[in-house]
């Protein structure tokens, strides 16, 4: 199922990209393997993906050792603080950047273990209550602050958008970020490239790719519902 599957969103992708005259070669297909058993990312990884996001510090702790080491991994869901030391050498990528303290401290690890670390500033589109990430309007302050820091680099913005139920709904909100991404970059920041766009998951990611998106979050499209109990 999961080969499958994954053969499905890639050729989404592709058609997705064509729409757009885009080269599909820009998109990143991160398959979202959180709450999901060993077995079921290996087979991800037998059928070719090679790009999996985690919601969860733990989760990244437990899979890092017993899956193969080509894999990248990315930290899609909130970071606290106290967890960065964890994963700040095992990833590739950290999505969810809201805040200067969470970056100052993903900095001072990163020095600690002598690596250097790609970040993603995330950016709370819709203004949900119940999601974590800066408005538009604070973004640009942040990226400028960040930007100063050692061993921590900024590669672009994530976004989570709504979930609704028709995924053009969201197309509105995927263009006020791609706008925000040139605008920043229009600032000639040093330290601070906008080449990666986080945005679009299982419900909206062919409009988000449509709207620019380099990487798209896709779980349940891939593995089928998730399994909380």
């Amino acid at each position: 199922m999961v080969k499958e599957n994954l053969g499905q969103v890639l050729k989404n992708i592709e058609q997705a990209c064509q729409k757009s005259g885009r080269d599909p070669k820009e998109v990143t297909l991160i398959a979202v393997s959180k709450t999901k058993p060993v077995p079921m990312l290996e087979e991800a990884y037998c059928a070719g993906s090679r790009d999996f996001g985690e919601n969860k510090v733990q989760e990244i702790m437990d899979k890092y050792p017993v899956l193969p080491k080509d894999i990248h991994w990315h930290m899609i869901g909130h970071l606290q603080r106290n967890k960065v030391k964890y994963i700040v050498d095992k990833v590739c990528l950290i999505h969810s950047v809201d805040s200067l303290r969470l970056a100052e401290e993903i900095s001072s690890q990163a020095e600690k273990k002598q690596v250097e670390v790609d970040i993603l500033v995330e950016v709370n589109i819709a203004q949900e209550e119940s999601k974590f990430g800066v408005s538009k309007e604070e973004a640009i302050q942040l990226v400028e602050a960040i930007s100063k820091l050692p061993h921590i680099h900024i590669q672009g913005l994530m976004a989570i958008a709504p979930f609704v139920e028709n995924p053009e709904d969201n197309r509105a909100y995927f263009r006020q970020i791609k706008k925000l991404s040139v605008d920043i970059m229009k600032k000639n920041i040093d330290n601070v490239s906008m080449s990666a766009l986080s945005m679009g998951m299982t419900g909206d990611y062919m409009v988000a790719v449509e709207e620019g998106s380099t990487m798209v979050r896709v779980g349940t499209g891939i593995f089928g519902e998730r399994n909380y109990s």
